[in-house]
């Protein structure tokens, strides 16, 4: 998985205008984080339309903020520079759930 680097959000549109997006919110300190860390790798296989980008809340705190992602760790699916789905809360998040979560995303007309 990609770790983005700390971006305001006109940069991180700029690099996701094309294509599927997967930020992935979390921070180091996080047990949640810390808790769906290990289950990653197997959901970026099975989701390989979508790019991963780790995003460290703390040293993205700004974009965090811009984003309303207030509870990590968190998801949020983009297409094409557009949001189509988000699972933002404070609770520990399990590889099931984010799975249901992807599969529940809208589909783009091809």
């Amino acid at each position: 998985m990609e770790a983005l680097p700390k971006v305001t959000k006109a940069e991180l549109l700029e690099k996701i205008k094309t294509g599927k997006y997967m930020l992935f919110f979390s921070a180091g300190w996080c047990p949640d984080c810390t808790f769906i860390k290990p289950a990653m790798p197997e959901i970026e296989a099975e989701y390989k339309d979508f790019t991963f980008l780790s995003v460290d809340r703390d040293e993205n705190i700004d974009l965090a903020i811009e984003l309303n992602v207030f509870g990590i760790p968190s998801f949020i699916a983009y297409e094409n520079g557009e949001e189509i789905g988000r699972f933002v809360n404070k609770d520990r998040k399990t590889k099931q759930q984010v799975e249901k979560f992807i599969n529940e995303l809208p589909v783009a007309a091809e």
